[in-house]
C-alpha cells in the first residue's frame, strides 16, 4: 500500500522544503477520515492514534465527510473484493483487511517524515501494537524512519526515483526478517495510491507501475515460473478532468499552497486513467468517478445510513466535486489457473432506485 512519494532528500534540503505542502496534504486527508469517523460515516477504531492532538481536531463540514466515506467505500469493496478471492483460492495475499488470516504482508511507503512520526504513533500506542505483534516482535529501523512487524513493513522510499535503484532492494531481497522478500511475486498483491501519482510526472507513474508488472510476470522463459506468480491488482484514487472551468478553480487553489499536480492534468478522460494501466502491462481496467460510485454502487441500506448523518444543502457541489475524482483499477493475471477467480474482479453495481439518492 502506497500513499505519498518520498523524496529521499537530506534534512533542511532546499528540495525537501518545497514538498512541505504535499505532506500537508497527507495531514489534511488524515483529518477528514478522523472527521468521518466521528461523524459514524466510517468505522476506523485506529485513526486517532494517528492524527496529532485528534481530540481537539474540528469536524469537517458534509461535503468532505461525505467524499471522504464514498472514497473510504469504493476502496474498501474492492480490497474486501480482493481479500475474499484469495480466500476462495486458498492463498494468503499481500494487503490488509477483516480477513487477518488471508494477510502474508501489508507494505507502506510514504514521505520519511511521515513514517517516521507513524512509526512513533505505533510503538507510543498499546491498542496498534496489540494489532501488529507483541512489543519485541514491532521493530525500528532505519533510524526510527522505518518499522517491521511480523506482517507490517512501514517504509520510506523514493518513489519518484528509478525502482531498480529504490524499491528492488527493500522489497524483493531476503533479510534478517525473513528468508523471503517482503514483497514476493507469487502472492496476490494489490498496490493502492492514494493520491500519489497525481503528484508525479505521468512518466514517473507509468515507469513505477511498469517495475511491478514485469516484477509479478518475469518467467525468464520458464512456463512453471509464470504458473507460480500471483495476480497483481492496483487502484488508483486521484484528480483528474481538470481541464474544465471548476479543474482550473481547483488546479489554482492549489498553487496558491504551492502544491502542483503534473501526473493529474494529463489525465483528462475516464478512458485516459484506463489506458495508464493497459499502456504498462496491465491485462485490464475500469475507471469510475466517485460521483458515479455514490449513485450506482453503495447499497441501498447505506444510502439510507449515510442521509440521516447530517443535513447536507450542497448537492450540485457535492456531485461536481465527486465528478472530479476517481477510483480506477486494474489486474495482471500471469497464470491462466488463475483467470476464472480473478478476471472479474472489481466493484458490482447495486440495484436501487433513483428516489434512494438522499445524500
Amino acid at each position: 500500500m502506497f500513499n505519498r512519494p518520498d523524496l529521499g532528500f537530506a534534512p533542511g534540503s532546499q528540495r525537501q522544503d518545497s514538498d512541505a505542502p504535499i505532506r500537508q496534504t497527507d495531514s489534511d486527508a488524515a483529518v477528514a477520515r478522523l472527521s468521518a469517523a466521528q461523524k459514524q460515516y466510517l468505522n476506523d477504531p485506529f485513526v486517532k492514534y494517528l492524527v496529532p492532538r485528534a481530540q481537539f481536531q474540528q469536524p469537517r463540514p458534509p461535503l468532505i465527510n461525505i467524499g471522504t466515506y464514498v472514497r473510504t467505500k469504493g476502496i474498501d469493496d474492492l480490497v474486501e473484493e480482493w481479500l475474499s478471492r484469495a480466500e476462495k483460492a486458498g492463498t494468503q495475499c499481500q494487503i490488509t483487511g477483516p480477513h487477518k488470516e488471508v494477510i502474508r504482508s501489508y507494505i507502506e511507503l510514504d514521505f520519511p517524515e511521515i513514517t517516521t512520526k507513524k512509526a512513533m504513533s505505533i510503538k507510543k500506542s498499546r491498542e496498534l501494537l496489540q494489532i501488529l505483534g507483541s512489543a519485541d516482535e514491532v521493530k525500528l529501523a532505519n533510524g526510527g524512519a522505518a518499522l517491521h512487524a511480523p506482517r507490517y513493513h512501514l517504509l520510506a522510499a523514493d518513489l519518484r526515483g528509478d525502482p531498480v535503484d529504490t524499491l528492488q532492494e527493500p522489497l524483493t531481497t531476503s533479510s534478517d526478517i525473513s528468508p523471503l522478500p517482503i514483497l514476493s511475486p507469487e502472492y496476490p498483491t494489490i498496490l493502492l495510491f492514494e493520491c500519489v501519482l497525481a503528484y508525479m510526472t505521468v512518466e514517473a507513474s507509468s515507469r513505477l507501475l511498469r517495475w511491478f508488472v514485469d516484477y509479478f510476470s518475469a518467467n525468464n522463459g520458464d512456463e512453471d515460473a509464470a504458473k507460480s506468480k500471483g495476480p497483481l491488482g492496483c487502484i488508483v484514487y486521484e484528480m483528474f478532468g481538470l481541464n474544465d472551468s471548476f479543474g482550473r478553480v481547483m488546479l489554482n487553489n492549489l498553487r496558491a499552497r504551492n502544491v502542483s499536480l503534473p501526473g493529474a492534468e494529463p489525465l483528462t478522460t475516464i478512458d485516459s486513467l484506463i489506458s495508464r494501466f493497459l499502456d504498462t502491462g496491465f491485462h485490464s481496467a475500469r475507471a469510475l468517478t466517485l460521483k458515479q460510485i455514490r449513485r450506482s454502487y453503495v447499497e441501498s441500506n447505506e444510502l439510507a445510513r449515510i442521509s440521516r448523518l447530517e443535513f447536507l444543502d450542497e448537492t450540485e457541489e457535492l456531485d461536481l466535486v465527486l465528478a472530479h475524482y476517481a477510483i480506477s483499477w486494474g489486474i495482471l493475471i500471469p497464470g491462466p489457473a488463475d483467470r476464472e477467480i480473478w478476471s472479474n474482479w472489481g466493484l458490482q453495481e447495486k440495484d436501487h432506485s433513483e428516489e434512494e439518492h438522499q445524500f
